[in-house]
């Protein structure tokens, strides 16, 4: 099963088609601006309250703009090498990745699949070192 590499949420990720305004609400409810960077060209912020992560970004084919539009949940992975393999075992749909991201100190690889009502789940590994990120790296390609 693939929950035996997951370890609790990770982050939403909610697409947006005005970065400022969507920061402007998040900061308005109490959440606070933990990281900011760019994903092809486009910004993305994460704000954190407790143990709450949200991912805002904007994204070249724009944002849903409907309700119930979250874009994808992620989940914290133990062994995203692992988990991957376990993915492609179970037959299930790739979206995207495996794929290595430069966010946080040391990186992040991760893997989203397309659930039965096209929700998207992303497993995401962080890393905690560069030894553990070249080891995943090199072996996921």
């Amino acid at each position: 099963m693939l929950t035996q590499y997951v370890e609790g949420y990770q982050h939403i990720g909610i697409p947006t088609d005005d970065i400022e305004k969507t920061e402007k609400f998040y900061l308005s409810l109490g959440f606070k601006l933990k990281w900011e960077t760019e994903y092809n060209g486009n910004p993305v912020k994460f704000f954190e309250h407790g143990n709450i992560l949200i991912e805002t970004y904007e994204k070249d084919e724009g944002a849903a703009n409907a309700i119930g539009a979250i874009d994808h949940i992620a989940l914290n992975c133990t062994d995203i090498v692992a988990c991957v393999k376990e993915a492609r075992a179970q037959g299930f749909e790739f979206r995207e990745g495996p794929a290595f991201l430069p966010y946080w100190e040391h990186g992040v690889e991760y893997v989203t699949i397309l659930g039965p009502n096209h929700e998207v789940v992303e497993f995401i590994q962080q890393f905690q070192s560069e030894e553990e990120k070249e080891r995943a790296v090199k072996e996921l390609g």
